[in-house]
């Protein structure tokens, strides 16, 4: 039987059970990432990291989630107050709802019925994961402008950005994987991987996925949304108790979501990574052993995330659009042209496989080449900026501060006495006024 055979025969005490399990999955690795991400960034800084709430700091997050419901909820004066509500919600159900199709495994027995570890296998599951990921940014930018305040609102509106901006290099970058696999169902595609994982045969595809699902879910150094410098905390600054606890929900399951997302796309999905693959024939491939290979790939990706809040510093705002709109969409739209060439070549028998590398070795050199020879736009006299050695305008160079000489007596002694911590004499600021 296929899958989506087995899968349409399942009774529903075991569809109940995958929809309870996907739930606590989501709930749970929630909880895990939270602990994780603090101790491994203070491992990074040399910090201690949470040590005090259970045996090593274990016990944090639960403590956050028994904290968090009992916590004031304050909502502004100039809230909408029906969105105000429903922004978290729209946040994290198309969170838990991509978890539906992502395959975690293969063909098993529970309680004497066979299924496979998959809620459902629909014929456009890649189509139905990014619809989840998209709708998610509905409720930040909802959150933004339900809690009438200009900061939420800024972020709210960056996040829309953000996510159109990345969303379409994401759905460029799975447009190979699709030509190769032949289907939009996911667990296809991972079928499709056993001649070999698409993250090396579609390696510029991998690449630009991985930077657009760190961008897709508003992680450091793509974090321009709740960036604390700038906007207070971002969309979510009006949020607090449980509404506040769901927007982080939905944050740390969209990072499992991509994570998983992207295992099943480019890591052959729940198949045991080589040399393991090649030990007893396909013993390692089948019954439960293929959730610990799916879940220890998706370990690595979320890692990765960690390792780079760790690591790296926020881009700024331009250049983070320059990235997704110049460098990662062209990249990707003419890879995708290469792809379809590749496979009408190798249609052709009378093209060998040697030639095929050289054409496509030729197309590389003469595009690098083409992006190294194009001039950049001069910029006229009247439109240029006065620049210091690091490329940043300056300000102009009349602000200069008044000279000590040129101070009030009063004033001047009054800055000296503060200047050694005496403090300003008594009705100084009074008399500066004056």
């Amino acid at each position: 039987m296929t899958r989506a055979q087995l899968l349409a025969d399942d009774p529903l005490w075991l569809i109940l059970i995958k929809a309870v399990v996907l739930l606590l999955l989501g709930a749970l690795s929630t909880m895990a990432m939270i602990v994780l991400e603090r101790k491994i960034v203070a491992r990074m800084q040399h910090r201690p990291g949470p040590n005090r709430v259970g045996p090593g700091g274990w016990f944090q997050s639960i403590a956050d989630a028994i904290k968090l419901p009992f916590k004031e909820q304050v909502i502004p004066d100039t809230a909408d107050r029906k969105v105000y509500f429903l922004a978290p919600i729209m946040s994290t159900i198309p969170a838990f709802l991509a978890f539906s199709v992502i395959p975690f495994g293969p063909e098993v027995s529970i309680f004497g019925e066979r299924t496979v570890l998959q809620l459902v296998d629909l014929p456009v599951g890649v189509l139905v994961i990014l619809a989840c990921s998209s709708m998610g940014v509905y409720g930040i930018v909802l959150a933004g402008w339900a809690s009438g305040s200009p900061y939420p609102l800024l972020g709210g509106l960056r996040s829309a950005a953000q996510v159109i901006s990345y969303e379409i290099a994401m759905g460029l970058s799975i447009v190979a994987v699709i030509l190769y696999s032949g289907s939009l169902s996911t667990g296809d595609i991972v079928d499709a991987q056993h001649s070999g994982w698409y993250f090396y045969l579609l390696a510029p595809s991998f690449v630009i996925y991985f930077i657009s699902m760190v961008g897709e879910t508003n992680r450091a150094p793509f974090d321009l949304p709740e960036a604390e410098s700038e906007l207070v905390g971002g969309f979510h600054t009006e949020y607090s108790s449980m509404k506040f606890a769901l927007f982080f929900l939905a944050e740390y399951v969209n990072m499992v979501i991509v994570s998983a997302f992207c295992t099943t796309l480019f890591f052959g999905g729940y198949m045991a990574p080589w040399p393991i693959s090649l030990i007893d024939g396909n013993y390692f491939n089948t019954g439960w052993w293929p959730l610990l290979w799916f879940f220890g790939k998706t370990a690595v990706f979320l890692f990765v995330f960690i390792w780079l809040r760790g690591t790296l510093p926020r881009l700024r705002y331009d250049q983070f659009m320059r990235l997704g709109w110049k460098v990662l969409v062209p990249v990707n739209l003419v890879w995708i042209v290469a792809v379809v060439a590749l496979r009408a070549i190798r249609h052709d028998q009378s093209i060998s496989s040697g030639s095929i590398v050289w054409i496509v070795a030729v197309v590389v050199v003469v595009l690098i080449a083409v992006a190294l020879l194009l001039p950049d736009r001069a910029v006229p006299p009247d439109e240029q900026v006065p620049v210091t050695g690091g490329g940043y305008p300056v300000p102009p160079l009349d602000l200069r501060v008044p000279d000590k000489e040129n101070l009030k007596p009063r004033v001047r002694r009054r800055r000296e006495r503060a200047a050694v911590g005496a403090g300003p004499e008594r009705g100084a600021d009074k008399e500066t006024q004056q």
